[in-house]
């Protein structure tokens, strides 16, 4: 009995080490800082829904929503050590920091969503948008 334990624990330990080696190997998928909850884009920290704004040009790598505009639309944060993902770029706000973009729009939550799954922006001035979940 003691036979087999011992050679068994041997065999793992020898094959433990390759396992990992293996794994480390293996590309990590890449972050991703949102996804749909609900056919909604949500940010993946907090569960927050996320905006777009119709005066944000796609694929510009900028955003419109500056100053007083961002204090009630923050944007969603991003650093300098992210990158692109599928649907997901940078872009950098006039400030010089990063903010994530979803297919090419800078993504925003809104101040007055108080709790996962609100959605209280959603057409605010017709020009604020929640992101849906194509179909």
């Amino acid at each position: 009995m003691n036979r087999m334990i011992v050679a068994v624990s041997m065999a793992l330990a020898l094959a433990l080490p390759a396992a990992a080696a293996k794994t480390a190997k293996e590309p990590m998928a890449p972050k991703v800082p949102g996804m749909f909850r609900n056919g909604i884009l949500a940010d993946t920290k907090k569960g927050m829904t996320l905006y777009v704004f119709d005066k944000d040009a796609a694929n510009s790598g900028k955003s419109a929503c500056n100053g007083p505009c961002a204090e009630s639309w923050p944007p969603l944060k991003a650093s300098a050590k992210d990158k692109p993902a599928g649907d997901w770029s940078v872009a950098t706000r006039d400030d010089g920091k990063k903010q994530w973009a979803y297919k090419g729009l800078p993504v925003y939550h809104w101040k007055q969503d108080k709790k996962v799954g609100d959605t209280t922006g959603d057409n605010f001035k017709n020009v604020w948008h929640v992101v849906k979940e194509a179909k």
